[in-house]
């Protein structure tokens, strides 16, 4: 692994990472230097994927009836602008669409399909990435491109846009005496010699610069990109004038956050962080955002609600994408073998089980993410702060928690054991930071709901001893069988909204008194509903425990009862009772128990006393 490409006799190059730079990775930390030494080894990577690509091109049979789109040209062409103006060159190369687009364009050729666009418009976005690359370098060419809905996008540059007759078609880019014209389907699209410049059927490509001076840093907002979202492309989602100003301005604040409270990780993003492609609002509190291995350098989010919350989630992906730069370098684990199913573990960020090697993905960016959220909450405004003191609290807790439940494990390589033992010893260091008691207690609460829900979801106890406790319950015996407490299999459920304690805190935490408290149950995709939950749950999370009691049980007493009241009632009983240990750290022995009781002539069982004879003699929780 490694920075720079070094040779051994005849061997080819190959990349190692210098000690430094190979310790700050496995902090979860890097400078500039260090994402010097991973775009050193992307560039490799994209070009071994180009090469790749020219060579199944040249052995791939043609299309029947499909136009013949100009390969060789598109590679001469590029050739001529690596030659002459070597900076455009590997601005398109390094664009995070060009390495999305490879990959998907070799995986297509081998017979995988993300898209529904024929496989000649696929390989001739290799013709728009060299008309993109030929016209910012100020050469002169012609070259066929391929036409999307009307759509001709040239990658770095912009976006033409001509009729539409039919979904697949072709366009002719000319570049000559200073002039870009795009032509097809009887129209002509002249492109303005200024970057950034507008004119009719003509869509540039929106680039922002934040900050100022030497720490300012240049920001592709992509809008245009077919390859800018993953795993699969999309059409291009233009901002309107307000939300392109809104997006321009969270980045900035965003930007100023991130010089102030991350410093390396901002220095290091100038370099490395070259596009964010926005996506639809999301419910507040519940912001997507994501990053492909295959698009290093490329972000997809949603709109933030503030600019806090944008500093925490360019984090967040970053570490994503420094941690995929490592992994193209040398893997943390090993794959089980063919004959053999994948381990799944409880990953507190997800609603689904993940294997080893998403939740290694997992733990390193909420690593970064627990250090961002530790730095902001000494700075941030009174009123945001108790925000700050709760995101740190919850994030240091599971990522402690899923450190510890992997750290060892048998699948890890070396690299993946040394990650996990530097990110552990920061972690163990921030566990015995001071947090205000009030957002300690929360965020407790809500880690042990979360992981609560998803065992009531995911985890089934053996069949034979549920039945069997079945008919101790209805026997009166003083405990339940011995064998209730052997280890549940994982069955995947497929279940979403397991943070909803969490987002409810968030609700809480910003506006205790405020309007949420009646409209987060009644989600209808506006702003103010929490999707998945419901009255009772808005009543335990401002702290009506005695109601909330009350409604779990009468819940739990009917048919189809959810898991989420049983964690509930947990919840809502005395913190040091049988039952509420119970059901905050086994609610699937009670779910299992209770669905075979509701079969039976005796009918459910009360929840509570059910859930207290069920601790009966319970050995510590894992």
């Amino acid at each position: 692994m490694a920075g720079d490409a070094t040779t051994a006799g005849d061997r080819l190059p190959f990349h190692r990472l210098s000690p430094d730079a190979a310790l700050a990775l496995a902090r979860g930390t890097g400078d500039a230097a260090v994402l010097g030494e991973l775009l050193s080894a992307e560039r490799s990577r994209r070009l071994l994927l180009l090469r790749a690509l020219d060579r199944e091109l040249a052995a791939e049979p043609a299309e029947e009836d499909a136009p013949r789109l100009p390969y060789a040209e598109a590679w001469t062409l590029l050739e001529r602008v690596q030659q002459k103006v070597p900076e455009v060159f590997e601005d398109v190369l390094m664009s995070p669409g060009t390495g999305m687009w490879v990959s998907l364009a070799l995986r297509r050729l081998r017979g995988r399909s993300y898209e529904e666009a024929p496989t000649w418009v696929v390989m001739g976005h290799l013709a728009a990435l060299a008309a993109a690359a030929g016209a910012r370098a100020g050469l002169d060419f012609e070259i066929t491109v391929p036409v999307r809905r009307g759509l001709v996008p040239l990658p770095t540059l912009g976006c033409a846009r001509l009729p539409a007759p039919e979904p697949w078609s072709t366009a002719r880019v000319a570049a000559g005496e200073g002039r870009l014209r795009i032509t097809g389907s009887g129209a002509e699209v002249e492109v303005p010699p200024e970057p950034g410049g507008h004119a009719p059927g003509w869509l540039p490509v929106r680039r922002v610069t934040l900050g100022a001076g030497d720490r300012a840093k240049t920001l592709v907002l992509e809008e245009l990109d077919p390859y800018r979202t993953f795993p699969r492309p999309s059409e291009p989602r233009l901002l309107a004038g307000e939300e392109a100003e809104s997006w321009e301005s969270l980045l900035t604040g965003a930007w100023e956050v991130l010089l102030r409270d991350e410093p390396e990780s901002a220095e290091a993003m100038r370099h490395g962080l070259v596009s964010l492609a926005p996506t639809p609002p999301r419910e507040r509190f519940r912001p997507y955002s994501g990053t492909a291995g295959d698009a290093f350098g490329g972000v997809t989010a949603s709109r933030p609600d503030d600019v806090p919350q944008l500093a925490a989630t360019l984090v967040h992906e970053f570490q994503h994408i420094k941690l995929s730069g490592l992994m193209h370098l040398g893997p943390l684990n090993v794959s089980a073998e063919p004959q053999s199913r994948e381990p799944l573990f409880y990953a507190p960020w997800r609603d689904d089980p993940r294997p080893l090697g998403g939740l290694l993905q997992g733990i390193y960016a909420f690593h970064g993410v627990t250090r961002f959220w530790r730095t902001h909450r000494q700075v941030a405004a009174p009123a945001y702060a108790p925000l700050a003191h709760f995101q740190f609290a919850l994030w240091r807790a599971q990522v402690w928690l899923t450190l510890s439940e992997v750290r060892g494990h048998e699948r890890l390589t070396p690299l993946g054991r040394e990650v996990l033992e530097r990110l552990g010893e920061s972690a163990a260091e921030w566990m015995s930071d001071e947090v205000p008691e009030a957002e300690l207690r929360l965020a407790r609460e809500a880690a042990a709901d979360h992981r609560a829900r998803w065992r009531g979801h995911h985890l089934r106890p053996p069949a034979d001893a549920v039945h069997a406790t079945v008919r101790a319950w209805q026997r009166g015996d003083a405990r339940p069988p011995a064998d209730l407490a052997t280890e549940p299999a994982i069955v995947p459920a497929t279940v979403r909204f397991l943070d909803c304690a969490a987002v409810l805190t968030h609700h809480w935490l910003s506006d205790p008194d405020g309007d949420w408290r009646h409209d987060a149950a009644r989600y209808d995709g506006d702003s103010g509903g929490v999707d998945g939950a419901d009255e009772t749950d808005v009543l335990l999370a401002c702290g009506d425990h005695t109601a909330a009691r009350l409604a779990f049980t009468t819940r739990l007493a009917s048919k189809g009862a959810d898991v989420a009241a049983w964690v509930g009632l947990g919840r809502s009983l005395p913190a040091d009772t049988p039952a509420a240990h119970l059901l905050r750290d086994f609610p699937e022995r009670a779910r299992a128990v209770q669905e075979v009781l509701q079969g039976t002539a005796d009918g459910p069982a009360d929840p509570v006393a059910l859930a207290t004879w069920l601790a009966g003699g319970e050995p510590t929780a894992r």
